[in-house]
């Protein structure tokens, strides 16, 4: 099987490095704003950010028709720069914090998973993405 190209999404946050990066790693934040929209909610979050430490964030469907955690290790974590991480299923995703003039710029880029198409996958993290700068923005 032909290896998939790496997917990217990117967004940028009206707000500095700090307030983005606390906001990108807090459990009671990431319950806020990880959803891809309305449907949807984040009932608990674990994070352990330092490198071989996890992650845990448990995705539903808010009618309880579905749910999976979405869980890994990190590999790299830069204070305000970079965090590098394994899903637990073997993909790897990196995001990146770039700040200039006083907004944050987020660039993540993953492996795709190979059940879904990669249009859908971008759509459904960039949906995400578009909801913690709502979020960040807006606190």
């Amino acid at each position: 099987m032909a290896e998939q190209t790496k997917i990217m999404v990117e967004a940028t946050v009206n707000a500095p490095v700090e307030k983005v990066w606390k906001a990108w790693n807090t459990p009671a934040d990431i319950i806020q704003w990880n959803t891809p929209d309305p449907s949807w909610h984040t009932p608990s979050s674990e994070n352990d950010l330092r490198i071989n430490g996890k992650f845990k964030n448990r995705m539903e469907a808010k009618d309880g028709s579905f749910g999976f955690d979405f869980e890994g290790t990190y590999d790299k974590v830069e204070l305000h720069k970079e965090i590098a991480y394994t899903m637990a299923d073997g993909r790897t995703a990196t995001t990146l914090f770039t700040e200039k003039g006083g907004k944050t710029m987020l660039a993540t880029t993953f492996d795709p998973e190979t059940e879904n198409d990669p249009e859908f996958q971008k759509q459904g993290w960039q949906a995400i993405l578009n909801n913690f700068v709502k979020y960040v923005e807006n606190k």
